[in-house]
């Protein structure tokens, strides 16, 4: 399996997931012309694109995903309450299935496990992604306000993590968004702060563990390098020796071999536990 976030943030969000000759997009927040470039420098056409799984209705996750759907006759995966409230980004010629908000679905080699979020959003999922040739297993949780049992149950034993770490606590307080605007994002159905990801990492940390990139940072109220020290001292006091990245917002991070990536680190962590 090859993971490749083609970006994340606040203004888009787009992951790219390849496993064979196969590969998916969860969710299209940028552009179509955007998602086209960043596929192409991720060295992948898009005509090649197996589905768009979409995790939920909100802009930065749905932004392109008609245009791409349309251009490419890639099919379209959303719930149905996502779908109908999605409808002023399709015009009827997209090619839509359909799934259920726990129910797995196949797309080739690629086993997609959706799961419920506390989002303010109307069927709000996060998902694991499995390469069922392999038993690769990637996570994939933004847009939560808390982590649930549900998504721990989700993500444990997972080879590598896009976790969301979108606020500071304190950046965000002090920042300029409006009063109502800050206790959206603070909320338990808003976004995970640095401190509540690190939180998870830490309940989640076993020694297949070999990767985890922090997703969906706010330009106002985060900075990457205060998310990557929150989250890496959590992770470093538990002997953690794999990848710790950051995904950008303007551009797409080198692809992850998962398969190396686990070659590379398994050794390590094991001696360290």
């Amino acid at each position: 399996m090859i993971v490749t976030v083609l970006g994340s943030g606040s203004s888009g969000n787009a992951t790219l997931v390849q496993a064979a000759d196969v590969c998916i997009l969860v969710d299209a927040g940028f552009s179509g012309r955007d998602i086209e470039r960043r596929l192409l420098a991720a060295e992948v056409a898009p005509e090649s694109i197996a589905g768009i799984v979409i995790t939920h209705e909100h802009i930065d996750h749905t932004r392109g995903m008609g245009v791409m759907a349309r251009r490419f006759r890639i099919p379209l995966y959303l719930t149905d309450a996502t779908r109908q409230v999605c409808a002023g980004f399709l015009d009827g010629s997209e090619e839509v299935r359909r799934y259920g908000s726990t129910e797995p679905f196949r797309i080739g080699p690629l086993e997609v496990q959706p799961f419920l979020t506390a989002h303010d959003a109307v069927d709000p999922v996060a998902v694991v992604v499995r390469d069922v040739e392999r038993g690769h297993k990637l996570g994939i949780a933004t847009d939560m306000g808390r982590p649930t049992s549900a998504v721990r149950h989700a993500l444990r034993d997972s080879h590598l993590l896009v976790l969301e770490a979108n606020h500071d606590d304190e950046l965000l307080w002090k920042s300029s968004y409006p009063w109502s605007v800050k206790q959206r994002i603070a909320s338990s159905h808003g976004h995970l702060s640095n401190r509540a990801a690190a939180e998870l990492v830490r309940e989640l940390f076993a020694p297949d563990l070999a990767g985890v990139v922090l997703a969906h940072l706010s330009e106002r109220c985060n900075d990457p390098g205060l998310a990557n020290d929150t989250i890496g001292e959590t992770l470093e006091g538990m002997g953690y020796g794999g990848l710790l990245s950051v995904a950008r917002q303007d551009r797409p991070l080198e692809p992850i071999n998962v398969a190396q990536l686990l070659e590379r680190t398994a050794p390590q962590q094991l001696s360290l536990l």
